[in-house]
């Protein structure tokens, strides 16, 4: 496993390498600038030099001479650091004075102009100027080749490069420990939140404290409370759930304890058979209290990582009347599907919306009146629905609002619900973000409509 980057390392790191990359190049571009204006010194010097032998070159009877007494020479060739060795020569007579070893231009050349070029004398490096002697007395081209050695500019080269480089050196230093304190005070804020979520208690779900959080690090705080508050929310869901469920539970098993304790008193089987039905009766309450129970948990927030795909609505709905259809009948109630001509595709959990369906048909049926009838009807425009209408007494207007509660079961209601199917039906809307209504039918009965959302991904129909 990968160890994750340090963003105090990355960060120190991208500002630190630019800093370093400009002092390189900074000091390079030095480095040649330097050597320019060194040259150009040096060189000047040397010139100096040269011109100062060009008032030795004499002529006598026609003839061209360079007297240099050995004090002269001794005069031009002193230098503590450097060596300097001269040459004077003429075209025609040759070496006048001076080092024979001089070295002279390789290439023609222009001698209107002194002429500079690098060579080396006995594997030292040099700096030469050639240059001829503009004189029109003169019988023949004289030439004066003059070079020395390059400590001198060595030298100056490393001093001024020493101290241009070591302010900058300082510099990058300074900047650096700068960098590496402001960054750390900078992540403070960062290991103090950390810190105080890392101190914190499991149940602890509150918001974290936005006071000295960075406006760009506060969309991800906002992110965390958002989280936190629905897992809050969810869990606080939950353990409601699990309060309501087990007093709800309490009363049918109670009651199965009781009959149970009451057949074992009796010896007579015809005796039993009462408390064996209640029995009966109890356990099937207590079955379907735990399906619906089960299927409330399942469509509740904490299972939210639902997987939604496209669904068939058409055919849920038309698979889920055929299995609701003898039911229906043994209450002599007429169940009929108004099916679209095209399929009418949704996106959700096949097993949820059925769930769905089968509750709305569940109390439609339990609620209903005897021969009567319930309609289920597929709409696609303007947005795909689902709509459940019976023609039995109706839900008065006060209890409209309340009938999706929990465990909430109308005053007065027959049969033996659990009050858990339509809270089932409202959470399963909730989760496919569907818009669930409540209206009095033509009939004088109920109308459950479930609109969903259009969705322009899905096709309404197969090609």
């Amino acid at each position: 496993m990968n160890k994750p980057a340090s963003l105090k390392t990355t960060i120190i790191s991208r500002l630190i390498i630019p800093v370093i990359l400009f002092l390189t190049i900074e000091t390079v571009l030095s480095y040649f600038v330097t050597l320019h204006y060194v040259d150009v010194a040096y060189d000047r010097w040397l010139l100096d030099s040269a011109n100062s032998l060009t008032q030795e070159v004499k002529v006598i009877d026609d003839d061209v001479y360079a007297n240099l007494t050995t004090t002269a020479m001794e005069i031009f060739k002193w230098d503590e650091v450097d060596k300097t060795y001269f040459k004077i020569i003429a075209e025609n007579k040759g070496v006048l004075a001076g080092d024979m070893f001089v070295p002279e231009p390789t290439t023609e050349i222009n001698w209107s102009k002194p002429y500079f070029f690098n060579s080396t004398i006995r594997d030292t490096p040099i700096r030469v100027v050639s240059m001829e002697v503009q004189n029109a007395d003169l019988p023949e081209r004289v030439y004066i080749h003059v070079a020395e050695t390059l400590n001198k500019r060595q030298e100056m080269m490393t001093d001024i490069l020493l101290a241009d480089l070591a302010p900058q050196l300082l510099l990058t230093l300074i900047i650096s420990i700068y960098l590496f304190i402001a960054v750390n005070r900078g992540l403070a804020p960062l290991h103090k939140l950390a810190n105080e979520i890392s101190q914190r208690s499991p149940r602890d779900l509150s918001p974290i404290p936005e006071t000295h959080v960075f406006a760009e690090v506060r969309s991800l705080t906002d992110t965390i409370n958002h989280l936190l508050g629905r897992l809050s929310a969810a869990i606080a869901a939950q353990q409601r759930f699990i309060a309501n469920a087990a007093h709800q539970l309490r009363t049918p098993l109670a009651g199965l304890k009781l009959q149970a304790e009451r057949a074992q008193r009796e010896n007579d089987i015809q005796a039993m058979q009462p408390a064996l039905l209640q029995i009966q009766n109890s356990a099937d309450r207590v079955s379907h209290m735990i399906a619906q129970l089960l299927a409330l948990a399942r469509s509740g927030p904490i299972e939210g990582d639902h997987r939604f795909k496209a669904i068939d609505l058409r055919r849920l709905a038309r698979d889920t009347c055929i299995e609701w259809v003898p039911k229906a009948l043994q209450k002599q109630i007429d169940l009929s599907f108004d099916e679209p001509k095209q399929p009418l595709y949704v996106k959700g959990d096949k097993f949820l919306l059925g769930e769905l369906l089968s509750n709305l048909l569940d109390n439609a049926i339990a609620y209903g009146k005897q021969h009567g009838h319930i309609a289920v009807k597929l709409t696609h425009h303007p947005n795909p629905s689902l709509s459940v209408i019976d023609d039995g007494p109706g839900i008065p207007a006060a209890e409209v609002d309340k009938i999706f509660e929990r465990f909430y079961r109308i005053p007065g209601s027959p049969g033996n619900g659990c009050g858990l199917g339509l809270a089932i039906v409202r959470e399963i809307a909730d989760l496919h973000q569907a818009q669930l209504s409540v209206d009095a039918s033509d009939a004088g009965g109920t109308r459950i409509e479930l609109r969903f959302k259009p969705n322009p991904d899905i096709s309404q129909s197969r090609p």
